[in-house]
């Protein structure tokens, strides 16, 4: 256990950092603990930023991540409008942009990610938005007024939940993707006819195998020199880890700064966790970035047990949710390596999941549409190595207990 002049500083205020900070005082850690934010408002919940936020349906005190009190009573060091500019780590210190240092016993990088630029003329026009931050948020939400022809460029997660936003703000939208697909990264093909459905059905016009040439201030000029009408336009082609900093100091980075099972850099002393880190996903085999809340927060208690000499938790089958309209869609696991799956309609086109499986029948991945029980008995299955027969998870009839069974 720590002694009461250590020091642990958490390097980023979002869902990583705080609940590492959190666990860090849960796991008993009796040191000092300084937790420094760029933003200006206290750890928040990021998901309900491209959707209740946007739409006015919550307010800042439902998206605080934790009560007013609540780093006080915990006797966290909270920093906000704080930038780092460089980690000395002979000194075991951080310099902030100010100049001020601040030494660490143990640095946790929990940086995030940020939108991914276009490099496009036009991208830098003030009626050109990326959504990331609530300050982001604010301003998006500001600029959807009635009347306004919003254009969305890409057809990933983000775009397609703030869509979903602006129609239910009755904004006109269209939403342009490069590839033949809706979320072609990131979901299988059924899937992504669904939401495209979805979306039609909403009064969304997609553009699919659609190339820009550039955004004006009224419109969104096209490879094919048409232009769509666009008094707002947001960008959400994916994110870029912030590694500038880990970079700068030395750390492995590659897609993220790269981390082990424990969330711990090649340097002992130092930690990166959520978005900005790469680390193993055991069920997988593989180095991966995740992207998700519930990344964050595992990630969050790996560094913590580290620290405290804590054991580790088992690791977990990453997961992932979504919510556009009235459909919830839950994934559980990863789309790699998948040699076949199996389709369950547990009713006709509103309530569905996809099994996707390996080689040896065993499940690698979920995806469930309005299917709660599915993507429950799926995670399991992913992590339990089950091998279910293919026909009774395509068998809307035989209850998810039975096959777990």
């Amino acid at each position: 256990m720590a002694a009461p002049d250590d020091t642990v500083l958490i390097v980023g205020a979002g869902h990583a950092g705080d609940a590492a900070a959190a666990h860090l005082r849960q796991y008993g850690y009796q040191g000092r603990i300084i937790l420094l934010g760029e933003e200006i408002f206290a750890p928040y919940h990021r998901p309900p930023l491209s959707k209740a936020w946007l739409k006015g349906e919550t307010d800042a005190a439902a998206l605080a991540l934790r009560g007013a009190d609540f780093y006080q009573r915990q006797n966290i060091d909270l920093r906000l409008n704080t930038r780092v500019h460089t980690i000395d780590r002979a000194r075991r210190q951080i310099v902030l942009a100010d100049g001020q240092t601040v030494p660490y016993s143990h640095l946790i990088l929990a940086t995030g990610a940020r939108p991914r630029p276009l490099a496009m003329p036009g991208a830098g026009l003030a009626h050109v938005h990326m959504l990331r931050t609530r300050s982001d948020a604010d301003r998006l939400r500001a600029a959807l007024r009635p009347g306004t022809d919003l254009a969305i460029i890409g057809g990933g997660y983000i775009g397609l939940e703030i869509a979903a936003s602006a129609r239910a703000l009755d904004i006109a939208v269209t939403v342009i993707e490069r590839e033949s697909r809706l979320l072609a990264r990131v979901a299988s093909p059924p899937l992504a006819e669904y939401f495209q459905r979805l979306h039609t059905e909403h009064g969304v016009t997609i553009r699919l195998d659609t190339q820009i040439a550039a955004i004006t201030p009224g419109a969104v000029r096209l490879a094919n020199g048409a232009e769509i009408p666009a008094g707002c336009v947001v960008i959400g082609v994916g994110a870029v880890p912030n590694t500038a900093l880990a970079e700068a100091a030395g750390l492995d980075c590659a897609n993220g700064i790269t981390v082990d099972a424990t969330a711990r850099t090649a340097d002992p002393a130092i930690f990166a966790i959520g978005d900005c880190a790469s680390r193993p996903v055991p069920r997988y085999g593989r180095q991966l970035r995740l992207e998700s809340v519930p990344n964050a927060l595992e990630m969050a208690k790996q560094a913590a047990a580290a620290i405290t000499g804590r054991a580790p938790s088992k690791p977990e089958i990453p997961w992932f949710w979504s919510d556009q309209y009235a459909a919830r869609l839950q994934i559980a696991g990863l789309l790699v390596d998948v040699a076949t799956t199996a389709y369950r309609f547990v009713s006709n086109r509103e309530k569905f999941a996809a099994f996707h499986l390996g080689a040896d029948g065993a499940p690698l991945a979920v995806e469930a549409v309005n299917a709660a029980e599915e993507f429950m008995a799926g995670r399991l299955m992913i992590a339990r190595r089950t091998l279910p027969a293919r026909a009774a998870l395509a068998d809307p009839t035989i209850p998810m207990k039975t096959i777990l069974a």
